[in-house]
């Protein structure tokens, strides 16, 4: 019986990719404390796997000495061996559950190991499990990730990590997602032991920072940097992005070809809107910017209480709001600024004639180096003109082809 569950053991050692000895080594602490209280040792006991035989030798620990005066507890003790009989039937009974516990500990302490410093990475996996509560991904054999999605009015103490309007179909393959947090198998309550140590999300920002840096090789190698993302998953996400490269376009970088890389995005997003926006160091036009696709004449900056109103045309006002506040948030979001939006009719009501003077035109000042194209609905596009042309990388080779058909 013995040689019979040290052979299995070290068939299952072979197959988890656990060391034996480690393993040997926690199972005799746990069959210590099982015989320890089958036996009615006062002060415990302590069992020694023969790792060539399997046989289980259990030792009774008697005190010697003087108890700590401060505490009241023996420190030194002497080995007494009551090994009984029946070591092998005791053993059998209890080594399956405890070899399986420790199995599943090991493993997570291995996968704590290697995920706890990925933290912000993005993985792939197949959805092998989905209930109301959570999603569990594959992201390789042995390792499983979850996605909560916990109704937080139930569960205040869960995660909801789903965007809003997405499901998970366990025929869905190659999910996307990102690392945000890796449980410690020593640390936490026990109730988690049998879910996946992985936390993963679709709703953190960084999720559609790492999307852009897989589908955009600017990104990904630093040449354009994302300065701030604003989203609200599911709908909406605001994306500003610089370049270090004064000669590259960073929101061409982002869109591509005719769009093709922002759509890839988008696709991952299961059509979540994505609007990229050009970042500038100076206040008033990062604000104008992120309140793109609005078209915005000029901003009033207040520096002490980051307070910013921008001035849109009549016609402008809603888009720069947008549909129930949604534009104006995720530009403040974005940004870092209180936003308050007015048109140019209320404008000239509420501040004086300086204002209009010595605002900061976003347009007309420095419309020269800016893309001059205008689409059908009047409104003119935000990117920075390509160098020595009037027009953005997306709009160039379309003005080139308009011109010679003319």
């Amino acid at each position: 019986m013995a040689s019979e569950m040290m052979e299995a053991l070290m068939a299952l050692c072979q197959e988890r990719g656990i060391d034996q000895y480690y393993l040997i080594d926690r199972l005799e602490k746990s069959l210590a404390k099982s015989y320890a209280d089958i036996m009615n040792l006062e002060y415990g006991a302590e069992v020694t796997i023969d790792k060539a035989t399997g046989n289980i030798y259990v030792s009774k620990m008697v005190p010697k000495g003087e108890p700590d005066p401060e505490t009241g507890e023996y420190t030194e003790f002497d080995y007494e061996d009551v090994t009984p009989e029946d070591t092998s039937r005791i053993a059998a009974h209890n080594a399956k559950a405890e070899i399986m516990a420790i199995v599943d500990r090991v493993k997570k302490e291995r996968i704590y190991e290697e995920f706890s410093n990925r933290i912000g990475d993005l993985i792939s996996g197949d959805v092998i499990q989905s209930t109301l509560d959570f999603t569990i991904l594959q992201i390789r054999k042995g390792v499983e990730a979850e996605l909560p999605h916990f109704d937080t009015r139930r569960h205040p103490d869960e995660r909801n990590e789903r965007p809003r309007g997405e499901r998970y179909m366990t025929k869905d393959k190659g999910l996307k997602a990102v690392i945000v947090d890796v449980k410690n198998p020593n640390e936490g309550e026990p109730t988690r032991r049998s879910r996946p140590s992985i936390i993963v999300s679709r709703t953190n920002p960084d999720f559609v920072r790492r999307l852009f840096e897989l589908e955009v090789p600017e990104v990904y190698d630093g040449v354009v940097e994302i300065r701030s993302i604003a989203r609200e998953p599911g709908v909406r996400s605001k994306v500003a992005v610089a370049s270090i490269d004064s000669r590259l376009d960073p929101v061409g970088a982002c869109v591509g070809p005719k769009g093709s890389r922002v759509r890839s995005v988008v696709s991952e997003l299961k059509g979540e809107r994505v609007d990229v926006v050009q970042w500038s160091d100076d206040p008033a036009r990062c604000v104008a910017e992120a309140l793109s696709p609005a078209k915005v004449n000029r901003v009033l900056i207040e520096e002490k209480t980051r307070h910013a109103t921008a001035i849109v045309p009549n016609d402008q006002l809603s888009l720069a709001i947008g549909k129930d506040g949604q534009n104006a948030r995720l530009a403040a979001k974005l940004t870092g600024w209180k936003i308050d939006i007015k048109n140019e009719e209320l404008a000239q009501g509420l501040f004086p004639s300086s204002f209009a003077d010595e605002a900061d035109d976003l347009l007309d000042e420095e419309g020269s180096h800016r893309c001059k194209y205008v689409d059908e609905n009047g409104v003119r596009c935000r990117n920075m003109a390509r160098p020595g042309s009037e027009f953005c990388g997306i709009h160039e080779s379309a003005q080139s082809e308009t011109m010679d058909l003319v």
